[in-house]
C-alpha cells in the first residue's frame, strides 16, 4: 500500500506541475496521468482490478440512481460521469444559444436600455455577468461580454479594461451562487448530493452579499478610468438595433425556451428526483433536435477538451482516494484544528482561495471533496459547512490572478487582442483586494451562520 501511495502522489504532483506550466494541453495531461494511475497504482502496485473498475465507474451509468434518485445517498467515487454529462449538456445548450445570437442581442439590449452611457453600462454589465454566470459557463459569459465591451468602447471612446476586469470578477462570483455556475460546484454538488436550491440558499446568499461590496469597490476604484465616455444623442440614434444581431429567430425563441426549461428542472430537481446527468442529457437532445441543419455547428462548438480533462482528473484523484492519501491529509487537518471549527473553516476557505489563485480550481475541488467528507465524519451539518466553505474559496480565489480561472484568461486575452494588454501588476492591483474582500465576507458569513450553531 505504501508503494501505491507514493506512486499515486508522484503522478498527482506531476499532473499539477504540467497543468501549471501549460506546456502540454490540459486534457492530454490528465488523460495521460489517469492512464498511469490505472496501470501503475491499480495494475502494478495494488494488483486490484476491482478497485480499478470502481474508479472507472462506468457501471454507475446503468443504475436507476444515476438518472433518477429517491433522495437516498449512494457512495460515489472515481470518474463522476454525472458531472461530465451535465457539463456536456449545458455546453450544447449554450452553443445553441450563441448560434442564434442570444448573447449579442442581450448585451446590446441592456446597453440600449441605459442609453449607451458608460457608468450605467459598467453597472449593468457587472450585474449581467453575475446573473448569467449563475446558469452559464463563465468562459462563455466573458467571451461575449468582453467582445461587446470592446466594441462599445470604440464607439463610446472609453477604456474597456476596467469594465472587462469587473466583468471577470463578477462572473466568477456569480458562478459560486449555484450548482451549475462553476465546475467546482458541480463536483461538490454531485458528489455530496446537494441540489441547485441548496447552493442558491447557501453560497447564493453570500455571493449576493459580496456582490454589493464588489460593485461599490469597483466603482470607487475604477470610476476615474471610465469617466468621459458615452454616446451623444446622434450616436445613440445611429446605434444598430439589438434585434439585428439575432441570426436565427426560430432558433432564438427555441433556445430561450430550452434555457428556461433547464433552469426550471435544476430548481426543482431535488423535488422531482431528476439527476443533473438526466437534465444535461435531455437539454442536449432537445437543443440538437431544435437546431435542425445546424446540429454540426452546435456539436463542433462543444468544448470536448474540458470533458476529457475532467475524465482523466477524476481517475487521478480516485487513485489518491483508493490508496488512502486523502484520508491522511484529512487526518492532518483535523489534528491541527482539533474541535475548533472556526479554524477549520478558515483553513478551507483561505487555503482553497490562495491555491485557486495559482492552480486550476477544478482538480483542487475534486481533491478536496473526499477530504472534507473525512473531516466531517458522520456530521451532516459540519459537512455542509465545509462544502460551502470549499465552494466559495475555490470559486472566488481564482479571480486574484490572470491565470487563476479560465474566465480570467479569456477576458485578458480578448483585451490584449484589441490592443489593451493587462499585465500581472495592473490585474492583481485591482483584483486581489476584491478577492480578499469576498473571502473575508465569506469567512465571517460561514462563521456566523453555520459554525456558531454547530
Amino acid at each position: 500500500m505504501i508503494a501505491a501511495r507514493i506512486v499515486a502522489i508522484v503522478i498527482f504532483v506531476a499532473m499539477f506541475i504540467l497543468i501549471i506550466t501549460d506546456k502540454i494541453e490540459k486534457h492530454y495531461v490528465t488523460l495521460g496521468c489517469g492512464a498511469l494511475t490505472l496501470i501503475g497504482v491499480f495494475g502494478i502496485c495494488l494488483r486490484d482490478f476491482s478497485a480499478m473498475w470502481k474508479v472507472i465507474n462506468l457501471r454507475s451509468i446503468a443504475t436507476l440512481e444515476f438518472w433518477h434518485t429517491s433522495g437516498a445517498e449512494s457512495e460515489t467515487g472515481g470518474v463522476d460521469w454525472a458531472t461530465i454529462l451535465f457539463l456536456g449538456g449545458m455546453m450544447v445548450m449554450v452553443e445553441g444559444m450563441a448560434r442564434a445570437g442570444f448573447f449579442n442581442w442581450l448585451c446590446r439590449r441592456i446597453a440600449k436600455l441605459v442609453h449607451y452611457k458608460t457608468i450605467p453600462i459598467f453597472f449593468a454589465f457587472m450585474a449581467m455577468s453575475f446573473v448569467l454566470a449563475m446558469f452559464i459557463d463563465s468562459i462563455t459569459v466573458i467571451l461575449f461580454l468582453a467582445s461587446v465591451t470592446i466594441e462599445l468602447s470604440r464607439l463610446l471612446k472609453f477604456n474597456p479594461v476596467p469594465m472587462i476586469m469587473s466583468e471577470i470578477f463578477c462572473a466568477n462570483l456569480g458562478g459560486s451562487a449555484t450548482m451549475c455556475g462553476d465546475p467546482p460546484n458541480i463536483i461538490i454538488g454531485s458528489n455530496l448530493h446537494y441540489s441547485f436550491m441548496d447552493f442558491v440558499l447557501n453560497t447564493g446568499v453570500v455571493a449576493l452579499i459580496s456582490f454589493v461590496f464588489i460593485v461599490l469597490y469597483f466603482y470607487l476604484v475604477m470610476k476615474k478610468e471610465l469617466a468621459g465616455g458615452g454616446a451623444s444623442e446622434s450616436d445613440y440614434a445611429n446605434m444598430p438595433s439589438p434585434e439585428s444581431f439575432i441570426t436565427d429567430k426560430k432558433g432564438f425563441i427555441a433556445s430561450c425556451i430550452i434555457f428556461f426549461c433547464a433552469v426550471a428542472m435544476l430548481v426543482t430537481h431535488s423535488t422531482t428526483g431528476l439527476t443533473v446527468a438526466f437534465i444535461g442529457v435531455v437539454i442536449a437532445i432537445i437543443t440538437l433536435i431544435t437546431s435542425g441543419k445546424h446540429i454540426g455547428t452546435v456539436l463542433k462548438g462543444v468544448d470536448y477538451k474540458t470533458l476529457l480533462f475532467f475524465t482523466g482528473l477524476f481517475v487521478v484523484v480516485g487513485g489518491l482516494e483508493e490508496t488512502g492519501v486523502l484520508e491522511l491529509i484529512a487526518g492532518f487537518i483535523s489534528k491541527v484544528c482539533g474541535s475548533n471549527y472556526y479554524l477549520m473553516v478558515a483553513i478551507i476557505i483561505w487555503v482553497s482561495g490562495i491555491a485557486s489563485a495559482f492552480i486550476d480550481n477544478i482538480p483542487f475541488a475534486a481533491t478536496m471533496v473526499p477530504i472534507i467528507k473525512d473531516l466531517a465524519g458522520t456530521s451532516d451539518p459540519l459537512l455542509a459547512t465545509l462544502a460551502w466553505s470549499l465552494a466559495m474559496g475555490t470559486d472566488v480565489g481564482g479571480s486574484a490572478t490572470p491565470i487563476g480561472a479560465s474566465a480570467n484568461v479569456v477576458g485578458t486575452s480578448a483585451a490584449a487582442k484589441a490592443g489593451h494588454p493587462i499585465g500581472w501588476g495592473a490585474y492583481c492591483k485591482k483584483m486581489a483586494p476584491a478577492t480578499i474582500i469576498v473571502m473575508v465576507v465569506s469567512t465571517v458569513y460561514v462563521w456566523l451562520r453555520y459554525v456558531s450553531v454547530l
